[in-house]
């Protein structure tokens, strides 16, 4: 299995217990989705390992304690702490209309309803109060709110994301970009 074939699913954030067990983060909408979950992809290495989940206990708050066949101790627990954990991309379920997968979207070029075509998205920034797409636009990153107001939707053929940005939001982060340059041409035209 590939990275480019899978979406990161989470990752070991710690030992539970002295039997091999671990707690787990799950940067999902849903982890209760999971609970079910046979196996998955542990990144060690820039390797993609098949581990065989024994059981899972999914918890308050994306984490849950997961028991992996052959992982007997807490010294073989220890190994895969903040080891990533990955899942085929097939078994997700398919989005339609304005629905996407974060992972997916890296990469699609953000159009927005009145600017028009402005920049590609570089990555997704899960934070504790809002999620933030992040986008190259001029040399520059501008941060949009993931919120049903702002994000209207993706076109997967033509890889865009449609947005309507609240006016001024692009300037915030190019405006002093903007002055540089601007006194940089106004000192050339005075020598």
């Amino acid at each position: 299995m590939q990275h480019n074939d899978c979406f990161q699913l989470g990752h070991i954030t710690r030992t539970h217990g002295t039997k091999g067990e671990v707690m787990i983060f799950l940067d999902v909408d849903s982890p209760n989705d999971y609970d079910e979950m046979e196996s998955v992809f542990v990144e060690i290495k820039g390797q993609l390992i098949p581990y065989f989940i024994e059981h899972i206990n999914i918890q308050r708050g994306s984490k849950a304690i997961v028991k992996f066949e052959d992982i007997n101790s807490i010294e073989q627990a220890t190994s895969l702490i903040n080891c990533p954990l990955f899942l085929p991309e097939d078994t997700l379920d398919e989005l339609v209309g304005t629905q996407f997968y974060y992972h997916e979207i890296v990469g699609f070029r953000v159009v927005d309803a009145t600017l028009g075509a402005l920049g590609i998205v570089t990555t997704i920034y899960s934070m504790a109060t809002q999620d933030l797409i992040a986008m190259e636009f001029q040399g520059q990153e501008v941060l949009i709110p993931v919120n049903d107001a702002m994000i209207q939707g993706v076109n997967r053929p033509e890889k865009t994301l449609n947005v309507t940005l609240p006016e001024g939001l692009v300037e915030v982060y190019t405006e002093g970009t903007n002055a540089v340059a601007d006194d940089e041409d106004s000192e050339l035209e005075d020598q």
